[in-house]
């Protein structure tokens, strides 16, 4: 039983930031490598093991899979000592395998704490976003406009022309509508292989980015993830679940997802205040990839608290015999 129900932020963001350097240190001695599944193996081994080390009663809720899928980080999992404030976890331990194994951009390692109950479990199905970034009226985009729409709503209320506008999108075929209809107004579209967690964060440092929307179809889980970064950051994020089959479905309702339409706001997937680190593995837009130097590596993370909006970057340089 945790020992204390106060979850207090301010102390475990050290800790958290701790988890996602290690991951993103274990996992860059497999830049380039071409190796996939040893990458991701890699950051959860490391992962795990930090977590571990923390005083926290944590169960994770956005993991590597259900139980059977995955033998570590899975949903459900228990994590920490066990002795410290009851927690809700969610993380991707190498977002951006693909990326990491081709040695291309915004390949991270991402974690987000809050207190138990409070971030959505979602289930591992796709979702339709949607985010921009701070400063808009409230819904000045919604999920139920069409991309044109979108666009023209966005630019209207930057008092910007579309032509003026970047939106991300990842590159696969079932956004080819989505493509399309970005196209129209003339807007430019920010391509990306993977990494849609990053993705929608880029939205809300648009004027470092030069990304002004994020919309498609993603996971679910990397939804939650990037509303725990908004939540921090600032800015507005829709999720809609999209089912394929009675499976999936069956898996919502597990997860104990009873209305199957419904649009999720970013405080309704994360609705306390969050923690949320992430650290480079590749070079990105957001932040730097581990550095390799003679005997040394360096990594930099961005940690971040949602009680306060504080944003730290952080950069940590290790021998690499203690590693």
């Amino acid at each position: 039983m945790p020992t204390t129900t106060d979850f207090n932020d301010r102390m475990l963001s050290l800790g958290l930031a701790r988890v996602s350097e290690a991951a993103a240190l274990a996992s860059a001695r497999l830049v380039g490598r071409g190796d996939e599944k040893a990458a991701d193996q890699a950051a959860v081994n490391a992962m795990r093991e930090q977590l571990n080390l923390l005083d926290i009663a944590g169960v994770v809720v956005i993991g590597e899979g259900e139980r059977d899928e995955a033998p570590m980080l899975y949903i459900g999992e228990e994590v920490g000592t066990g002795t410290g404030p009851g927690v809700d976890i969610a993380l991707d331990p190498l977002e951006g395998t693909t990326l990491t194994a081709k040695d291309m951009p915004n390949a991270l390692t991402v974690i987000a704490m809050g207190p138990r109950g409070s971030m959505l479990h979602a289930p591992d199905v796709y979702m339709d976003k949607l985010a921009v970034g701070p400063g808009f009226p409230e819904g000045v985009v919604t999920l139920d406009m069409t991309p044109k729409e979108r666009v023209e709503a966005l630019a209207k209320a930057k008092g910007c022309a579309c032509e003026d506008i970047t939106v991300c999108v990842l590159e696969r075929p079932r956004h080819e509508d989505v493509i399309a209809g970005i196209r129209e107004t003339g807007a430019a579209i920010r391509l990306i292989s993977d990494g849609d967690v990053a993705g929608v964060m880029h939205c809300a440092e648009a004027e470092t980015t030069g990304i002004d929307m994020y919309m498609g179809t993603g996971g679910a889980p990397e939804g939650v993830l990037a509303a725990a970064a908004l939540k921090c950051m600032g800015g507005q994020m829709y999720g809609r679940l999209l089912f394929r089959n009675d499976d999936e479905r069956g898996r919502a309702s597990k997860a104990g997802i009873t209305d199957f339409d419904k649009i999720y706001t970013r405080d309704e997937m994360v609705t306390e205040d969050v923690l949320f680190a992430a650290t480079g593995v590749t070079d990105g837009s957001i932040l730097s990839g581990v550095k390799r130097e003679p005997g040394w590596m360096t990594t930099e993370t961005v940690l971040m608290r949602s009680r306060t909006g504080s944003v730290r970057r952080m950069e940590y340089r290790t021998p690499v015999d203690a590693i």
